[in-house]
C-alpha cells in the first residue's frame, strides 16, 4: 500500500510541477526575449526550472535532519543533473530531429558549451573538495552559493552571439475559458493575464505564482518519496536519487525541448548545463544555510557510514559522466553533427546510471571494485583541501 501510495503522490506531483512549468516557460519567455548567447537559458531558465530541487532538497532537510535529510538533497541534486546532462539534451535531440524533423543536426555554439561546461565541471569539484567535512555549517552553504554569484557575474562579461540559433518571435497563445477555470485546470498563464497582453509587472506575478506552486508540489514529492522507500524498503536518498530527481527535472525538460523547437538550440543546452550550476550550488547552498541559521545547529554527518558512502561515490560518478556528456556536446557542436546518435548514447548512459543505481541498492558484489575506486579518487580529492579535518 505504501508503495502505491508513494508513487500516485510522486506522479501527481510531477503533473502539478509539469502543469506550473507552462507558467513558467511563458513568464521566462517574454522576460529573457532579448538575451543572447543562451545567457536565458542558463540563468531565467534555470534557476526557474530548478526551483523543484531547491524546494525538494530543504523539504529532506526538515524531513529527515543532518545526515539522511543532506544525504538525500545530494541524492536529488545529483540525480537531477545526471538526467539534465543526459536525457534533456537527448530529449531535445530526438524532439527536433527524430520527432519533428526540423533539421537533420542540432548547431550549438561550442563556446557557449565550453562556458557552461567549464564552470559546471568547477563546480562539481568544489562541491567534492570543500563540502566534505563531518560537520556542515552555514558557512558551507553560502560558499556554494557564492559560486553561483561567480558564475552569473562571469555571464555578463563572457560575450557569446546567438550563433546556433533560430529564434523565433516571442508568442503567447490564449487560453479558453474564464480566469478561475483556468486556474483549476492549472493554465496559470490564463489565469493571470486572461485576454490582456503580457508585459513585465504579468511575466513576474507569473513567475513566482509557477515558483510557488512547484514549491507546494515538492512538499508532497518529498511525502511521496518517503513512502516509497518505506514500502520497498530503499533508503530516502535512493528514491531521491532515482524518483525525486526525474520528477524534479520535468521542468528542465519541457523548457528545454520548447526552446530548441523553437529554434533556440543554446537556450536548449544551455538550460541543462546552467540547471545542474544551480542545482550543486543553490539547491544544496540554500537549504543548507537557511536550515543550519533556522535550527541554530550543524549538520553533523560523522557516524553515518552509509550517507558518506552514497556521496562520496556519486558525486565522482557526476562528475565522470558530467564531463562524458561535454565531450559529446563539444566535439558534436564542434563538427555541427549534434544528431540523433547523440541523442541515444546519452540516453544509454542515464540507463547504465539507473542501473549502477540499483545494484548500489541491493549490493551487488560485481560493482564492489568500482565503488571502492569511485571512493578512493573521491577521498583524494577531499584531501586537496587544506581544511579538511580526517
Amino acid at each position: 500500500m505504501e508503495i502505491f501510495l508513494g508513487l500516485l503522490i510522486i506522479f501527481i506531483a510531477c503533473i502539478v510541477i509539469w502543469k506550473a512549468c507552462d507558467g513558467f516557460e511563458d513568464a521566462s519567455g517574454y522576460l529573457g526575449r532579448n538575451m543572447k548567447g543562451g545567457v536565458k537559458g542558463a540563468t531565467i531558465d534555470a534557476i526557474g526550472s530548478s526551483m523543484p530541487e531547491l524546494f525538494t532538497t530543504f523539504f529532506f532537510l526538515v524531513i529527515a535532519g543532518d545526515a539522511t535529510g543532506f544525504a538525500s538533497g545530494i541524492g536529488t541534486t545529483s540525480g537531477s543533473a545526471v538526467f539534465n546532462i543526459m536525457i534533456i539534451p537527448a530529449a531535445v535531440i530526438i524532439s527536433v530531429i527524430v520527432l519533428n524533423r526540423k533539421v537533420k543536426y542540432i548547431t550549438v555554439n561550442p563556446k557557449v558549451i565550453l562556458r557552461d561546461g567549464i564552470a559546471l565541471m568547477l563546480a562539481i569539484l568544489c562541491l567534492i573538495i570543500f563540502v566534505s567535512e563531518k560537520e556542515l555549517t552555514w558557512k558551507h552553504g553560502a560558499f556554494l552559493m557564492s559560486l553561483y554569484v561567480v558564475y552569473v557575474l562571469s555571464l555578463v562579461f563572457i560575450k557569446i552571439d546567438n550563433e546556433g540559433d533560430e529564434h523565433e518571435e516571442y508568442e503567447y497563445e490564449e487560453g479558453e475559458g474564464g480566469r478561475l477555470s483556468a486556474l483549476l485546470k492549472l493554465d496559470l498563464s490564463h489565469a493571470i493575464m486572461g485576454n490582456n497582453a503580457m508585459n513585465s509587472s504579468r511575466a513576474w506575478v507569473l513567475l513566482i505564482l509557477s515558483t510557488s506552486i512547484v514549491g507546494g508540489a515538492c512538499h508532497f514529492l518529498v511525502t511521496g518519496c518517503e513512502l516509497l522507500g518505506q514500502g520497498m524498503g530503499w533508503d530516502m536518498y535512493i528514491v531521491a536519487l532515482i524518483f525525486a530527481a526525474a520528477a524534479t527535472s520535468v521542468p528542465d525538460t519541457i523548457i528545454s525541448v520548447k526552446s530548441a523547437n523553437n529554434g533556440a538550440y543554446n537556450d536548449a543546452i544551455s538550460n541543462a548545463l546552467g540547471s545542474n550550476i544551480f542545482d550543486i550550488c543553490f539547491a544544496l547552498g540554500m537549504p543548507l544555510t537557511v536550515y543550519t541559521l533556522m535550527t541554530g545547529e550543524s549538520i553533523k554527518m560523522s557516524g553515518e557510514a552509509s550517507e558518506m558512502d552514497f556521496i562520496g561515490q556519486f558525486r565522482i560518478i557526476l562528475l565522470f559522466l558530467t564531463f562524458a556528456a561535454m565531450m559529446i556536446f563539444y566535439v558534436g557542436a564542434k563538427r555541427k553533427k549534434l544528431g540523433a546518435k547523440s541523442g541515444y548514447l546519452l540516453i544509454l548512459m542515464y540507463v547504465v546510471f539507473i542501473g549502477y543505481t540499483l545494484a548500489y541498492t541491493y549490493n551487488a558484489s560485481w560493482m564492489q571494485p568500482f565503488q571502492e575506486v569511485f571512493i578512493d579518487i573521491n577521498n583524494f580529492l577531499v584531501g586537496l583541501n587544506p581544511f579538511h579535518k580526517a
